[in-house]
């Protein structure tokens, strides 16, 4: 299933786009997309039965925005330099384990929605992502198959970040990956048995039309299970947080002088095989 969320910012309802790719409204059936949603098997096999039986009446998607397909994320968990040709564009010695890091929640937009350039930027950067939703609590688990167990679904993230803020400022990197409206998420959640298998995924994205970034989920160095296996080892994940799981080469951190970093106006797009396509203009905040 393709779950979605659709209307003005705190104000979504809970969608779903059908095969034939009709918006179907789910507010008649649950009151959200959210964690609680996803660790419910009965609400889940209601949203499925009334999608066959043609029971779900359609929306007009005209005019409405689409907001993040998840509501209420509990935490969003970053794992850093996690493709091969990734950590050879910016110098890196490919980590021996994962380099986990932290969005605030409250950095997530949806997939149309502006991305505001913080003042005094200078190295605002893209990073296409596979975000990865928690659908089970997930404790100390013991194997990549229990891992996948765990997983709802996948959606596209665009994890925005500002170079100078994150390594050039000291401390940890949370300074320059937790700006406002830097983690655009969607447009779809795309559950987990549409996806048998997110290490054979292609990831793009454009700038100003430019193709920058043009990847596959198969050259990251720890596959999504190990992932989630490695990361349920030092905190509990709860149904609805959030993993992106790192970005192939092409950011602008990785380019020739002069690196070509965002600038107000500038316009992003990024996609993901089968997970749906974003589109960003820049302004400055």
């Amino acid at each position: 299933m393709k779950l979605l969320r659709v209307g003005t910012a705190g104000t979504e309802r809970p969608a779903l786009l059908d095969a034939e790719g009709v918006l179907r409204d789910l507010s008649g059936i649950v009151p959200d997309i959210d964690g609680a949603l996803l660790a419910d098997d009965a609400a889940l096999g209601r949203i499925r039965s009334a999608a066959e039986a043609g029971e779900l009446p359609a929306l007009d998607a005209a005019g409405l925005r689409v907001g993040p397909p998840l509501a209420r994320i509990g935490k969003v968990v970053c794992i850093g330099l996690n493709y091969h040709d990734h950590a050879t564009e910016t110098g890196a010695e490919p980590p021996a384990e994962p380099v986990i890091f932290f969005k605030a929640a409250d950095t997530v937009v949806g997939p149309y929605d502006t991305v505001l350039v913080p003042r005094t930027s200078e190295k605002t950067d893209w990073e296409v992502e596979l975000a990865v939703v928690i659908g089970r609590t997930a404790r100390y688990l013991g194997s990549h198959e229990e891992a996948l167990a765990h997983v709802a679904g996948y959606a596209v993230a665009h994890d925005v970040s500002e170079r100078a803020f994150q390594i050039e400022r000291g401390g940890t990197w949370d300074k320059g990956k937790n700006c406002e409206t830097f983690n655009p998420l969607g447009p779809w959640l795309v559950t987990a048995d549409e996806v048998p298998d997110p290490q054979q995924l292609s990831l793009r994205l454009w700038v100003n039309g430019e193709l920058k970034q043009d990847g596959s989920t198969a050259d990251q160095i720890f596959p999504v299970a190990e992932v989630v296996r490695y990361v349920s080892q030092f905190m509990t994940l709860y149904p609805g947080d959030v993993i992106n799981t790192g970005t192939p080469a092409g950011v602008a951190m990785g380019q020739p002088e002069p690196k070509p970093f965002l600038r107000a106006g500038d316009v992003v797009e990024l996609e993901i095989e089968g997970l749906g396509r974003q589109r960003q203009e820049l302004k400055d905040a």
